[in-house]
């Protein structure tokens, strides 16, 4: 059995694997995002009628952050039975479960019909899009990360990572289509069930293809050394993934929730956040802000893989560490220019956002799976990615708009994500640079040390 460097697939199968990855994490994401834009916009009359409007905003997004609590749960199961049984397997139950939530939410009756038992199967449903969540992100990354080469890692992996704005523009085109051709009485009565009903559909198109790819064959290559040390008794008992995580990369887990801070807090500040400011702060309606967010999560999508190539060229470290100062420095005069109330002005904000967002997160996906070994890569980089989330992007549109009730300013919300920021920055820099890594060679406890010199331990991984 092969040890060393797995060759990559040919190009025809990388896409397709590629396409597989990214059919899941779009749908995925698009019904993540619809129930943040939905959170935003409708969520607070239908569901807490009774609260003054900011306040039902508030209670929408506290269940907007519930499915964020759920993902840590997804991270450790997905993660543990993902590193024993493969990728492919749980990512097909993954989407199975984000989309059936989905679309049971797009039936699901308001509180005029059944009262506060409405809030509550809106709270339910919303933990199960969350534990899927936090499963799926680890094993799309890792499915196109192990079948490519180190060389262009970062390209093909950030493709993956543009499942998040294909998402958002999914759902935001929806729900801006919806309240362009709708009254807002009808899009209130109805509309906003028809795009969590089409959920169903998308689930059907992405299953098709995620079923028709093969496993990772670094993690099969993986799973038959360690069967073959059970077989000949010369290995101890195998470690359950998230001992072994926790054991030998600890501090990468802790660099990768560090990383993950300011770009997740300032993404769901600038694509779910901005909704609520853009349209009571700065006065612009509804459809303008969700046109801002749709053309910029274009623009989003189109300067990830560049990103990931960058990333390729010149290290992860340095590609990351630039859209962590960027955003930073950015928040000032994005408040700036939404409150000027003008459609450029607060699409030039949301664009210039979103581009140094992907400076982060384009090469997140390869810059975690190279931290860790591959049984148990799936758990590492979920563990890493999705408890950050909870301290980050979970209560990131909530601690927002508590801000802006309490003071009235933009100021207070800017200082939070530049204090992310910081605390990305500084777990970067205090990490080593992966990309020359050789994922099949990658071994517990790895440093940064070239690939020729970990040949020899290869067979612990």
């Amino acid at each position: 059995m092969a040890s060393g460097t797995t060759a990559p697939p040919p190009p025809a199968n990388l896409r397709r694997i590629v396409a597989a990855s990214l059919i899941g994490t779009t749908i995925e994401w698009y019904d993540f995002f619809l129930y943040g834009s939905a959170a935003a916009l409708v969520f607070n009359k239908l569901f807490f009628p009774d609260s003054d409007p900011l306040v039902g905003t508030l209670l929408s997004f506290l269940t907007y952050a519930v499915g964020f609590a759920a993902r840590p749960l997804g991270a450790l199961v997905f993660g543990h039975y993902g590193d024993r049984l493969g990728r492919k397997k749980l990512l097909v139950l993954s989407l199975l479960l984000m989309g059936g939530a989905t679309f049971a939410i797009g039936l699901l009756p308001t509180h005029a019909t059944i009262g506060t038992a409405a809030p509550v199967l809106l709270t339910v449903l919303r933990l199960v899009q969350g534990f899927a969540l936090g499963g799926e992100w680890g094993g799309a990354v890792l499915l196109v990360s192990e079948h490519g080469d180190a060389r262009r890692r970062g390209f093909w992996a950030s493709w993956p990572q543009t499942g998040a704005p294909a998402g958002q523009l999914l759902a935001t085109g929806v729900l801006s289509l919806l309240t362009a051709v709708l009254s807002d009485d009808a899009f209130g009565a109805w509309g906003w069930r028809v795009p969590f009903l089409l959920s169903g559909v998308l689930v059907i198109v992405g299953l098709w293809i995620r079923l028709s790819v093969d496993e990772s064959p670094v993690f099969k290559e993986a799973l038959a050394r360690a069967e073959a040390r059970r077989a000949a008794r010369t290995a101890e008992v195998e470690r359950l993934p998230l001992v072994s995580v926790l054991r030998h990369h600890w501090r990468d887990v802790l660099v990768a929730m560090g990383a993950r801070m300011a770009e997740n807090i300032s993404y769901y500040v600038i694509t779910a956040f901005i909704l609520v400011y853009a349209t009571t702060s700065a006065g612009v309606s509804k459809q303008t802000a969700l046109n801002a967010v749709l053309i910029a999560s274009a623009v989003h999508f189109a300067v990830i893989p560049a990103w990931g190539a960058l990333s390729d060229r010149i290290g992860r470290r340095p590609v990351y560490l630039l859209g962590a100062a960027g955003v930073g420095l950015w928040m000032f005069p994005f408040f700036s220019l939404i409150d000027t109330g003008g459609f450029g002005a607060l699409l030039l904000a949301v664009t210039v956002g979103l581009v140094l967002h992907g400076a982060m997160y384009a090469p997140q996906a390869a810059f975690f799976s190279e931290m860790f070994a591959t049984r148990m890569r799936y758990s590492g980089a979920s563990i890493g990615a999705q408890f950050a989330s909870v301290a980050a992007g979970a209560p990131a549109p909530l601690i927002a708009t508590a801000l802006l009730s309490d003071y009235g300013s933009a100021t207070p919300i800017a200082l939070y994500v530049i204090a992310a920021a910081l605390v990305t920055i500084v777990a970067v820099a205090a990490a080593k640079e992966t990309r020359h890594r050789d994922l099949a060679e990658v071994t517990p406890g790895d440093d940064a040390q070239p690939a020729t010199n970990r040949a020899a331990d290869a067979h612990s991984v």
